[in-house]
């Protein structure tokens, strides 16, 4: 085991094609603000810097406004999350103040526990995936990546049927860290909760409302 490091960058999936939504989930309103921006809020305080994975265009990005550091795919068409994570992977191995991890949350999951980095850091090893789980399942989107994996990952999606997050994951060596439910006045909550339509949008708000202030 390594002691886990003060340095480790969080970067939020952000590259989803919302098809359940109608339009762009990260940017639909829950309650005070976007969706994306309790994601953001929720992750900063565990993490030395955030930077989102979203498209960039010619005509710039949706993401821009919210004054963080964008990082697209480096995949070509839509390879689902793990294009996001090798994007990850190569950035942050290319910078000297990372550590071996860095950590992915989606821009759709807005309880997210608030020790998530500090419970996952616990379990840093080499080239080890280390994923939060609950209920029984695992959450690879809410992870610590190596960024030593990343020429595995960009080999690993050359091949186009290559996308299955958990396929990539049955390669490696990987460790689940179990969290609790959230429990809330309305009752308890997966807190790994994530937001695909307008009808888990609206329970999203109803639970978010019980929280109170």
């Amino acid at each position: 085991m390594i002691a886990p490091p003060r340095n480790i960058p969080g970067l939020v999936l952000a590259g989803g094609l919302s098809r359940r939504m109608g339009n762009n989930k990260a940017m639909v309103a829950l309650n005070d603000a976007p969706l994306i921006s309790h994601v953001i809020r929720r992750i900063t305080p565990q993490v030395c810097d955030v930077t989102i994975n979203a498209a960039i265009t010619d005509k710039g990005s949706w993401a821009e406004g919210f004054g963080l550091p964008l990082l697209p795919d480096t995949v070509n068409g839509h390879a689902g999350p793990l294009a996001g994570v090798l994007a990850g992977m190569r950035h942050f191995r290319n910078r000297e103040a990372t550590g071996s991890h860095f950590l992915t949350v989606p821009a759709d999951s807005p309880f997210f526990p608030d020790d998530l980095v500090a419970r996952l850091g616990e379990h840093l090893s080499e080239d080890v995936i280390v994923i939060a789980a609950s209920s029984g399942q695992l959450h690879p989107v809410f992870a610590l990546w190596p960024v030593a994996l990343a020429d595995d990952l960009e080999e690993w999606l050359k091949n186009d049927a290559n996308r299955r997050i958990r396929a990539y994951l049955a390669r490696h060596v990987i460790i689940g860290v179990a969290f609790p439910p959230l429990e809330t006045a309305k009752g308890s909550l997966d807190p790994f909760f994530n937001i695909n339509t307008p009808d888990e949008l609206a329970l999203a708000r109803s639970y978010l409302e019980s929280m109170g202030p």
